[in-house]
């Protein structure tokens, strides 16, 4: 992947995540769509690093063909990913909803199986369908 189609997969990544999570955040926590919305955003500044920086590695180390991967192989990214995204949030999420951190892991855990499944199916149905070659492929014919 180049740099413009990483940047092109986190943008569209992240925007569809948010708006379906900070409505269904702020219903299902009582708080304010605002302050959902800006806890939303703290940590979509630190996924969107943690994704570009985690899915260079990860195509160093499994190769770039993301067309021939496997479902095990989607698993172990997909865990590897949000394993690493939850050691970051937990702290943030404990400070903005003024709650323990252990009170934060279970809030993040509701997270994590949202986002366990929303990225495995978001990335397999980007691999598959090349949006970034589609949108811009047409522009250079």
């Amino acid at each position: 992947m180049t740099t413009k189609e990483r940047v092109f997969h986190v943008a569209i990544f992240e925007l569809l995540a948010l708006c379906i999570v900070v409505p269904a955040s702020a219903w299902l926590s009582g708080k304010s769509l605002e302050q959902m919305a800006g806890l939303s955003a703290s940590i979509t500044v630190l996924a969107v690093i943690w994704n570009y920086v985690y899915n260079i590695v990860f195509d160093k180390i499994f190769g770039e063909n993301r067309q021939q991967r496997k479902w095990k192989l989607r698993l172990v990214h997909t865990f590897g990913f949000e394993g690493g995204l939850v050691i970051a949030t937990v702290p943030i999420v404990a400070w903005v909803l003024e709650v323990t951190l252990l009170h934060a892991l279970i809030v993040d855990a509701g997270f994590l199986l949202f986002f366990l499944v929303y990225t495995f199916v978001f990335n397999w149905l980007y691999d598959n369908y090349q949006p970034y070659q589609r949108c811009f492929s047409r522009q250079a014919s």
